[in-house]
Protein backbone atom coordinates (compact mmCIF):
# COMPACT_ATOMS: atom_id res chain seq x y z
CA UNK A 1 0.00 0.00 0.00
CA UNK A 2 2.89 2.50 0.83
CA UNK A 3 5.28 1.38 -2.26
CA UNK A 4 2.42 3.25 -4.89
CA UNK A 5 2.72 6.07 -2.75
CA UNK A 6 6.45 6.17 -2.13
CA UNK A 7 6.86 5.64 -5.99
CA UNK A 8 4.59 8.56 -7.18
CA UNK A 9 6.18 11.29 -4.08
CA UNK A 10 9.15 10.22 -5.98
CA UNK A 11 8.27 11.15 -9.72
CA UNK A 12 6.51 13.78 -8.19
CA UNK A 13 9.75 15.16 -6.92
CA UNK A 14 12.18 14.89 -10.03
CA UNK A 15 9.09 16.20 -12.03
CA UNK A 16 9.05 19.79 -10.06
CA UNK A 17 13.15 19.20 -9.90
CA UNK A 18 13.29 19.49 -13.49
CA UNK A 19 10.16 22.13 -13.72
CA UNK A 20 12.40 23.97 -11.31
CA UNK A 21 15.42 23.67 -13.49
CA UNK A 22 13.85 24.97 -16.53
CA UNK A 23 12.58 27.97 -15.08
CA UNK A 24 16.02 28.59 -13.45
CA UNK A 25 17.43 28.90 -16.72
CA UNK A 26 14.46 30.64 -18.94
CA UNK A 27 14.78 33.03 -16.23
CA UNK A 28 18.60 33.51 -16.26
CA UNK A 29 18.81 33.48 -12.34
CA UNK A 30 21.91 33.49 -11.50
CA UNK A 31 24.00 30.26 -9.96
CA UNK A 32 24.53 31.60 -6.45
CA UNK A 33 21.08 31.44 -6.15
CA UNK A 34 19.82 28.52 -7.43
CA UNK A 35 20.79 26.26 -4.29
CA UNK A 36 18.58 28.24 -2.43
CA UNK A 37 15.61 28.32 -4.95
CA UNK A 38 15.71 24.19 -5.11
CA UNK A 39 15.71 23.85 -1.02
CA UNK A 40 12.98 25.66 -0.79
CA UNK A 41 10.79 24.38 -3.50
CA UNK A 42 11.90 20.56 -2.15
CA UNK A 43 11.01 21.57 1.51
CA UNK A 44 8.18 22.81 -0.02
CA UNK A 45 6.98 19.68 -2.31
CA UNK A 46 8.13 17.75 0.93
CA UNK A 47 5.31 19.09 3.39
CA UNK A 48 2.84 18.86 0.94
CA UNK A 49 3.64 15.08 0.14
CA UNK A 50 4.03 14.51 3.86
CA UNK A 51 0.93 16.21 4.49
CA UNK A 52 -1.34 13.90 1.90
CA UNK A 53 0.54 10.76 3.00
CA UNK A 54 -0.75 11.51 6.15
CA UNK A 55 -4.52 12.60 5.36
CA UNK A 56 -4.69 9.54 2.79
CA UNK A 57 -3.15 7.02 5.20
CA UNK A 58 -4.50 8.29 8.68
CA UNK A 59 -7.83 9.44 8.28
Amino acid sequence: MYIPFILFAVFYLFVINTMTNNLCVSKEIPEEKQPGIFRTINVLITILITSSFVRIYFT
